[in-house]
């Protein structure tokens, strides 16, 4: 029987690609998500678009935060195996709108718990983030490292998922797989991340601003390799680790059925440098606006991935030069430039 699979935030940037891709292969895929305004709607649709009139895929406009419309969509099409990536997104946003992230992300998530308690599901794979390593300092990042520090509320609700997730897996035996996604980019990204934005700056001649005067890292990972991952996990459902040390935890595994694993490109890059491959592909100089360090940054992020490679033998594919080129074209194709 072909697998059932509930994408929350299906018309966001990971789930439009991991749902294309899902349909490809011939799951039945179930998309949901609340079109909300934080970027531009029309992008939202127009991701949408490439997806309908697949006799495979199935999509409602629903809230994760509205309990009775999300669970009357769940109870029809009874999926086995939830990815949920619907969230309130954004660092900075985070401090002019709080109340975003605890309705989305913290009630939402609760709502997807409780579905996958009593739907009794296969296996929860849910986005977390990498801003959960906060104000450490450790490179590079290891999902065996606490993160108790977070320096965002957004970093905060993603560590709360984690928190939550082990509860119900412990309590009701669900497999639960949490992801820390590290700065994806690529064609039909999100246009409050650095690249989108750069990029659109170039070529409307407008000054970009370059945070902590340059002096930033980041661990860019190309949304097909991402896709990748998260494919290869869907049928590795954890188990208890019968080697779970309860002196000395491990955070990224447990007594119950529970993982969290780092899913990057495990090669940083400086912000400058990764400007200079944007100015190369635009063939234009981009006016620089250099600032201080943004409250709730961080400075640099850096994937381990050994876990998920030795489980899943997952290696990112894309060098960045290449993954920006092919964001630069969609980018030129899609808003008509040139």
């Amino acid at each position: 029987m072909t697998k059932k699979i509930l994408i929350t935030g299906a018309a966001g940037f990971i789930g439009y690609h991991l749902a294309k891709r899902l349909i490809d292969d011939g799951y039945n895929v179930y998309g949901i998500d609340n079109i909300n305004d934080y970027y531009d709607t029309g992008l939202k649709y127009d991701r949408l678009k490439n997806l309908e009139g697949k006799h495979n895929f199935v999509f409602e406009k629903i809230d994760v935060a509205d309990k009775d419309k999300l669970n009357a969509f769940v109870g029809k099409y009874q999926p086995s195996v939830v990815i949920h990536l619907a969230a309130q997104a954004g660092v900075r946003y985070s401090l002019e709108n709080p109340s975003a992230y605890i309705e989305s992300n913290l009630v939402g998530f609760g709502n997807i718990l409780e579905i996958a308690r009593n739907l009794e599901i296969d296996h929860l794979i849910y986005a977390s983030s990498s801003s959960v390593y906060g104000a450490n300092k450790k490179i590079p990042f290891s999902e065996s490292d606490p993160v108790n520090h977070p320096v965002s509320l957004y970093a905060a609700t993603k560590k709360a998922n984690e928190l939550m997730a082990h509860t119900y897996s412990n309590l009701y035996e669900i497999p639960t797989t949490g992801l820390r996604f590290f700065t994806v980019y690529g064609p039909w990204g999100r246009p409050d991340m650095a690249y989108f934005s750069f990029t659109k700056a170039i070529y409307e001649g407008k000054p970009i601003n370059v945070f902590n005067n340059g002096n930033m890292e980041r661990d860019f990972t190309y949304i097909d390799d991402i896709v990748e991952g998260i494919v290869r996990l869907i049928d590795k459902i954890p188990k208890s680790n019968s080697a779970w040390d309860y002196i000395n935890p491990d955070p990224a595994t447990s007594f119950a059925p529970y993982r969290i694993f780092n899913i990057g490109n495990n090669q940083p890059v400086k912000l400058l440098d990764f400007i200079s491959i944007l100015e190369e592909l635009t063939g234009t100089e981009a006016k620089k606006n250099f600032l201080p360090m943004q409250p709730g940054d961080v400075k640099s992020t850096f994937a381990n991935i050994d876990r998920l490679n030795n489980l899943t033998g997952f290696k990112p594919q894309t060098p960045l030069k290449e993954g920006l080129r092919k964001f630069v074209d969609w980018y030129k194709n899609y808003y008509k430039i040139g």
